[in-house]
């Protein structure tokens, strides 16, 4: 198919399209007002400024507007273009044809002149014959230029000849591609004609059948009033303002009754794990928030050494109800991860064959700022972190540099510059958790388990970066249908 220029396919385009209405005005455009007549009858009230066409009128300018588009439908300008456009080809066909004419007198001439000199040549001697010699060598090189020329000349009369088969198939083509677009136009507009002729019928219908309909509406008006107005005295508007607003009311005093209530409760419970504690032997020392490090110390001298003691962590519920083991906390010391925000703290501790608990004054609470740092992490599609490798599959790590610990949307990786030490996506058999050691930098170390069989002890900057690694490793995890906690953990 050949291919018509963008410029003369918009003109048909925009032809096709202005030529087209399809708005149609009403002689209003909003419900009728009523008001009481004589004899308390409801009617109609006339709008005297009223400047909007009746829809016969409508639909008569629509049918002399679809005559007038079906007579401009034409697209000869479109086939004169090409005709044009081909006349001008055949003109420098013609021109062409008398360059080859020229050339072959041209050709003859010269040839002429050359036997004439040649003639000339074997007379001549002396000065005089090398001037015909030097006329010969003239005469030779305007016959190779002539040559030349000639070369070109039947390479142009090759392009010109191209262009004027191409402009004459796309000629061809465009007059098919016009024949079939009016066509079309012409069934559009016939269907169109169609449809103003059946809404004409319609209207014409309508307007013998609208006393029948105004009567109906105007009953069916009068008893929808009535009923608003029978609902209206059932239902007085004071006194449901009133009782709304008394509900209002209401619930408030009853949601702060209920933020104080759970207030009291946390803070009798706090109080009732504060006198339990005040009789053990042994209490927390350390702040009860994400990024502190608990440490279990005797209250008394008289308390059983610490070293002779088996200890065992424990995360509980606010009302006790849920005690869930951490694994692998059974140090002197814990630093809180965000799995315990919201729960309380407990370690029992076995000497001699006498159980002792101790037990946190309040709930885990989240560190300062770190939803909002957490929140802006979120928001990318990994996060980097600045970490040290403390261990490697639970032996010591000799090298102190620093790596890159990049949390993404689907996978973890550990790495340095370039090398990359582990790139995991998250699966089933991954973990990661909190350290749960007493060593100082607990509180700022995480383990992971990659895979089974390779797992690390990561060292972060700051309590917080550790703390912020963890949540969003998780959250990326649950998304991945993945619930990623410490070993034993429940989730």
């Amino acid at each position: 198919m050949t291919k018509i220029s963008p410029e003369i396919e918009e003109d048909v385009q925009a032809e096709s399209l202005l030529s087209v209405s399809a708005d149609v005005s009403f002689s209003s455009n909003c419900f009728p007002k009523y008001k009481l007549g004589p004899d308390n009858q409801i009617v109609e009230e006339s709008k005297e400024d009223s400047k909007g066409l009746s829809l016969k009128e409508v639909v008569e300018k629509e049918t002399v507007q679809l005559s007038e588009q079906h007579k401009r439908l034409s697209v000869r300008d479109l086939a004169s273009k090409f005709d044009k456009n081909l006349t001008a080809a055949a003109k420098l066909a013609d021109e062409a044809k008398l360059r080859d004419v020229a050339s072959l007198e041209g050709h003859v001439l010269l040839k002429k002149l050359r036997d004439a000199l040649e003639a000339l040549r074997g007379r001549m001697a002396g000065r005089t014959k090398e001037d015909v010699e030097k006329a010969i060598s003239l005469v030779e090189a305007l016959a190779v230029k002539l040559t030349q020329n000639e070369g070109e000349l039947i390479q142009e009369k090759f392009e010109v000849k191209k262009l004027a088969n191409f402009l004459k198939q796309a000629s061809e083509d465009a007059k098919k591609l016009v024949n079939q677009e009016k066509s079309f136009a012409c069934a559009e507009i016939e269907s169109a004609r169609a449809v103003v002729q059946r809404f004409g019928e319609a209207l014409e219908e309508e307007e013998k059948n609208s006393p029948k309909s105004k009567t109906q509406d105007v009953e069916r008006l009068v008893d929808e009033i009535q009923e608003a107005r029978r609902i209206k005295r059932l239902h007085q508007p004071s006194k449901v303002m009133d009782m709304e607003h008394e509900l209002h009311a209401l619930r408030t005093q009853i949601r702060e009754k209920s933020v104080l209530s759970l207030k009291i409760q946390k803070e009798l419970a706090m109080n009732k794990r504060a006198e339990e504690n005040k009789s053990c032997l042994y209490v927390f020392d350390g702040s009860e928030a994400l990024g502190s490090h608990l440490r279990i110390r005797p209250r008394s001298d008289t308390a059983p050494s610490l070293s002779k003691c088996s200890i065992q962590w424990y995360r509980v519920s606010l009302d006790g109800s849920q005690k869930e083991i951490i694994s692998g906390a059974s140090k002197l010391a814990y630093a809180p991860e965000p799995l315990d925000v919201g729960r309380v703290l407990q370690a029992d501790i076995l000497s001699n064959g006498q159980k002792i608990t101790v037990t946190s004054v309040g709930p885990i609470e989240s560190a300062a700022g770190l939803g909002s740092y957490v929140e802006t992490l979120l928001r990318k599609s990994s996060s980097e972190f600045n970490v040290v490798i403390s261990q490697m599959n639970g032996q010591d790590y000799l090298s102190h540099s620093n790596h890159c610990f990049n949390v993404g949307k689907l996978r973890i990786k550990l790495c340095r510059g370039w090398i990359t030490k582990s790139r995991e996506i998250y699966h089933t058999s991954m973990q990661l958790c909190g350290v749960r050691g007493d060593s100082n930098a607990a509180a700022k170390s995480l383990f992971w388990q990659a895979r089974k069989g390779l797992s690390y002890v990561l060292t972060f900057e700051s309590e917080k970066e550790r703390n912020a690694a963890i949540m969003i490793a998780r959250k990326h995890a649950l998304d991945c249908n993945i619930m990623l906690a410490g070993p034993d953990d429940q989730v």
